[in-house]
């Protein structure tokens, strides 16, 4: 149902960095470039996500309660991609781990405060 997500910036070009060298880890790059957005495309049929400066003109700000969360394939790749993240300047919202029985994951805000995390859900 998701197309994609967006989240807001204040410095494209240091955010663009970032999330190239993140997503360069899972093999995927941009599909879309223009001066205002940038985004880059889903794993499969998995939802894509950008990069904007508000249209608006106005600062960009985190949503309070909002977070992007990407789904991977392993608890593996939770790890890896988590430590990444830390790695390119995220700062720690929970390190990687188990959230109860069946869901495995790793919380981070990128260099702009944008909440986001990568998880693993196994089969109940």
């Amino acid at each position: 149902m998701i197309g994609y997500v967006t989240l807001g910036t204040n410095d494209l070009q240091r955010a663009a960095a970032f999330y190239d060298q993140l997503f360069a880890e899972l093999g995927v790059g941009r599909m879309m470039e223009t001066e205002q957005f940038i985004a880059w495309n889903g794993i499969g049929d998995a939802p894509g996500v950008a990069l904007t400066k508000p249209f608006d003109g106005q600062q960009a700000t985190v949503g309070n309660g909002t977070m992007v969360a990407f789904m991977m394939d392993s608890p593996e790749t939770v790890d890896r991609m988590y430590h990444k993240a830390i790695e390119l300047g995220a700062s720690c919202e929970g390190p990687a781990g188990p959230r109860g029985d069946s869901f495995y994951a790793g919380y981070f805000r990128d260099p702009d405060g944008n909440k986001c995390n990568f998880f693993y859900m196994t089969q109940p």
